[in-house]
């Protein structure tokens, strides 16, 4: 499970026949759900369709836009929810609140099962009684059940009911289904039931790498761009009482955990709601204060529209801290970080950096800004390259430009890759392993290798964008305008992206060399590690070198 080219951590439905859709944002599933079963009834099928649904995902818009348009259908849908009081991290707000007073209400439905199950065995009597007691159901309820949040939205509302209990739990679903309307059944669970450490450390283990059992789960012990992350907001913090720190049911996976133990008042959680978490950031620095919003590349795809509207065309000056951008090991195709630049970067006023290390990432976090400022990075370690070497040129870092015949361009972590690939061409005897073919590198050094300090080779330097958006275009085209190869190297989607947005700068600008964009194309990136997927869509030194001397060659 989540190996490169084995099974995802998520359902998908490439992989079984069982999973009905591919899914792992939560929220999309009583929606989905619902559509099927309305297409189910439109084809005259009269099964069933069930949205098994967790706690935490009803902190999500989308979900109560669902129920609100299934309230009084006909139709065969049945919505478990199921109730664990855990997301991925502990569930917070109102809705969070609500389930943990609706639990104390089992009694009520206790009797209800005892009512059907055993009185109605009575002889002539039974069923009678059962009928009579129905009619006091209501009464019962808003006794029991005071002011029952589903069933105020038009759903038939079951439980809840223990999830251990599987004669209980088939009892539940036969009288769901008599009901012939969509209904509601929760659900009472506890997650990682039957393995002691994921009881105790629920949210530790909600998407786990391969793991020892015996042993439990490890802890990562390297120093992370998220645990960067979390020790210079809570440091900066303690010397402004204006920071507040906001992520969408992700403070453990966005480092933010340590700056809510410190910090409650400031912190806030706003479930899994990353559209809520964008406008009531943008709401904070209207009020005067400095927000930093943390959320995975993946879920901040949602606040599209919450970025443009409610934080850039408000003004609002704000900080939206993206992980988990770029390649995303183990959680797959629906968690890729390979979208948000080029979405994001359409947005006006909105600037975007990514930066290449630790350090950068502190100064990045430090500035004060009147804009809506993006700082994305990577899951994972820094990139490891000399940093010492690299001179700053406007908003551009460049090395080893004096007489370049080929330019690589690029930005965040890819800047380890840019750099290894051009001390690779630096010298053409370090490059056997760029082709196997010996006769074909033989080839590639007599017919198109320049000569350098005696030896064949490529003379390449390298620019890091550490702005991506805007753009610093005078200090770009300075530095490429007279080389004759420019490689754009993007680990994002190509459509979009800032390496195609460079190359268009490029072309307006009269630019007569060649190009490159390599980045990745229009196509969902499955599961694997990072090292696999790089070598996948060939992120790799040796496979940019290589295609740095083919294009020259056909120059």
């Amino acid at each position: 499970m989540r190996r490169y080219g084995g099974i995802s951590g998520f359902t998908n439905k490439d992989e079984s026949p069982f999973d009905a859709v591919t899914a792992g944002h939560s929220g999309a599933s009583v929606s989905t759900a619902l559509g099927i079963a309305e297409g189910k009834a439109l084809a005259g099928d009269d099964s069933y369709t069930v949205a098994v649904v967790g706690d935490g995902s009803f902190t999500n818009g989308m979900i109560q836009e669902a129920i609100n348009c299934s309230s009084g259908r006909k139709v065969r849908l049945i919505i478990v929810l199921n109730d664990n009081g855990m997301s991925i991290s502990e569930n917070v707000g109102g809705l969070s609140d609500y389930f943990a007073r609706i639990r104390t209400s089992e009694g009520y439905f206790s009797l209800k099962c005892f009512m059907k199950n055993n009185v109605s065995r009575i002889p002539f009597a039974g069923k009678f009684i059962v009928s009579l007691s129905r009619k006091f159901r209501d009464v019962l309820k808003r006794i029991l059940v005071s002011g029952n949040l589903f069933e105020s939205m038009g759903l038939r509302y079951l439980g809840p009911v223990n999830g251990g209990d599987i004669d209980r739990l088939i009892s539940v679903f036969e009288e769901a289904k008599t009901y012939r309307e969509c209904t509601l059944i929760h659900v009472r669970t506890v997650k990682g039931k039957g393995y002691s450490p994921a009881e105790t450390y629920p949210e530790k283990y909600h998407a786990v790498p391969p793991f020892n059992a015996a042993e439990g789960a490890s802890e990562l012990t390297r120093k992370t761009f998220t645990d960067v992350v979390s020790e210079t907001l809570c440091r900066l913090a303690g010397d402004d009482e204006k920071i507040c720190a906001v992520c969408a049911a992700m403070p453990s996976g966005t480092g933010l955990d340590s700056f809510a133990g410190i910090y409650p008042d400031r912190f806030f959680d706003t479930g899994i709601a990353e559209e809520h978490a964008i406008t009531f950031s943008a709401g904070l620095a209207l009020a005067g204060y400095r927000p930093f919003c943390v959320m995975y590349s993946t879920f901040a795809q949602r606040a599209y529209d919450q970025l443009w509207h409610d934080a850039a065309l408000q003004k609002a000056p704000m900080k939206l801290l993206i992980s988990h951008a770029g390649f995303v090991p183990g959680d797959g195709v629906t968690h890729q970080g390979l979208f948000d630049a080029a979405l994001f970067s359409s947005v006006p006023g909105v600037r975007i950096f990514a930066p290449d290390g630790y350090g950068e990432l502190r100064e990045m976090i430090e500035s004060k800004s009147p804009f809506v400022d993006i700082i994305r990075y990577p899951k994972g370690e820094e990139p490891r390259y000399d940093r010492s070497r690299y001179v700053k040129k406007g908003d551009v870092y460049v090395w080893n430009l004096e007489d370049a015949e080929a330019v690589i361009i690029t930005y965040g972590r890819m800047i380890e890759v840019a750099d290894a690939a051009a001390e690779l061409l630096a010298n053409f005897s370090l490059s056997e392993s760029l082709d196997d073919n010996p006769a074909r590198a033989d080839d590639a050094k007599a017919c198109y290798m320049k000569p350098h300090n005696g030896i064949y080779s490529v003379r390449t330097g390298v620019l890091r964008l550490a702005c991506i958006e805007p753009l610093d275009t005078e200090a770009v085209w300075h530095v490429l305008k007279d080389v004759t190869t420019v490689y754009f190297l993007e680990e994002g989607v190509r459509t979009g992206g800032i390496c195609e947005k460079c190359a268009a700068l490029l072309a307006e600008r009269g630019y007569s060399g060649k190009t490159i964009i390599h980045a990745v194309e229009k196509e969902f990136v499955p599961h694997g590690s990072t090292e696999e997927l790089m070598k996948k869509y060939g992120f790799t030194a040796e496979n940019v070198a290589r295609r740095i001397i083919e294009t020259m060659r056909e120059s």
